[in-house]
Formats: structure tokens, C-alpha cells, sequence
């Protein structure tokens, strides 16, 4: 999945999804790396949500430390390979990453990649995902007006159409999902 660079240090908005997925597993307990990597691996515990290649996870805890979002800790240097570096959050990545845990996605297709990522690492966290539903589904309904409207203002048989129609299907999918979980 792609990733996009830090532009500003402490701005979710200018880190990638993989790296604040990464600050998300390093908010958990001090851990270098290569642990990080193995949750993100396809057999890894938020891998079936969001896969990160290893050299990503360690391209992302260098952008993040130069962001002042986490910082190094210690090393460890019993095991097997090299010695690894421990990194911890900081204060502001704390305060970045909860920004970000909190804010709904603004578009259906995010639904299935970083919401998702997003209700993965709250649970994880043991943090109720209730105001993050919430936020979303108020997002989400409001969008769901603009794009019936949408549907109304396109000829039918237009393509025009089909896609307002293909939005509003995956629009209510979503809100139909965020209900069930409200449900539960």
C-alpha cells in the first residue's frame, strides 16, 4: 500500500498511513523494528488489515523519529541478527497519534484500509472506538446526501450515473457496517 512522506514533523496529515500505523504499535510498549515489521506481516496480528513490508516499518520509525514522534531508548543486543534499536513514543507522537485514531476517514474507499487500521490498533490499545463511530458515521451520512443528490443531477444510463449510483452503494455499505458495530 502506498506510502506517502512526513512533510511536517507532529502533522498526521503529512505522515503516511503506514507510519502512523507504525507509531500506533510503538504507542503500545517500547520495540524496535523488526518486532514492529512481524505485526505487519501477513501472518502478523494487523496484517490481514494493513500490510507494511519491513523496510517500510524501518523507513517510517526514521521519519518518525526525525519528526520528534518517537525517539530511541536503548539498544538490544542479545539474539540472534543485529543489535536493535528501542524506540518509545514521545509526548507529541502521543498527542499525533491520538489526533488521528479520533478523526473519521472522509472517503468510503478508506473505509477498508485505514478506518479499519484505525479500529485494529483502538482495540488493541484497549480504547473504546465509540467516538471514532460516531465522528465516522456523521461523516459518512452527510456524504451519502451529496452523492443521492448526485445520482438525481446525472442522465441515467450515463456513466456519469453508474458512478454516482457505485458511491452511493458503497457509501450506505459503510454506514450499514458502522450501525452493526454500534449494534454489537
Amino acid at each position: 500500500m502506498p506510502s506517502k512522506p512526513a512533510a511536517r514533523a507532529g502533522d498526521a496529515g503529512a505522515i503516511s498511513t503506514a507510519g502512523l500505523g507504525v507509531l500506533g504499535v510503538v504507542a503500545e510498549a517500547p520495540t524496535h523494528g523488526f518486532a514492529v515489521a512481524a505485526v505487519f506481516a501477513a501472518d502478523g496480528a494487523l496484517g490481514r488489515v494493513w500490510r507494511v513490508q519491513r523496510a517500510v516499518v524501518y523507513r517510517e520509525l526514521g521519519r518518525l523519529a526525525d519528526a520528534g514522534l518517537v525517539q530511541p531508548v536503548g539498544v538490544e543486543t542479545d539474539g540472534p541478527g543485529p543489535d536493535r534499536t528501542i524506540v518509545q513514543l514521545t509526548a507529541h507522537g502521543r498527542g499525533t497519534l491520538d489526533r488521528w485514531l479520533d478523526a473519521p476517514v472522509r472517503r468510503p474507499r478508506d473505509a477498508r484500509s485505514e478506518l479499519l487500521l484505525k479500529l485494529a490498533l483502538l482495540d488493541r490499545a484497549g480504547r473504546d472506538a465509540g467516538t471514532l463511530i460516531a465522528a465516522q458515521r456523521t461523516v459518512f451520512a452527510a456524504r451519502l446526501t451529496e452523492l443521492r443528490a448526485a445520482v438525481r443531477a446525472t442522465e441515467s444510463g450515463s456513466f456519469d450515473h453508474t458512478l454516482a449510483l457505485w458511491r452511493v452503494s458503497s457509501t450506505q455499505a459503510v454506514l450499514d457496517f458502522l450501525r452493526a458495530l454500534d449494534a454489537s
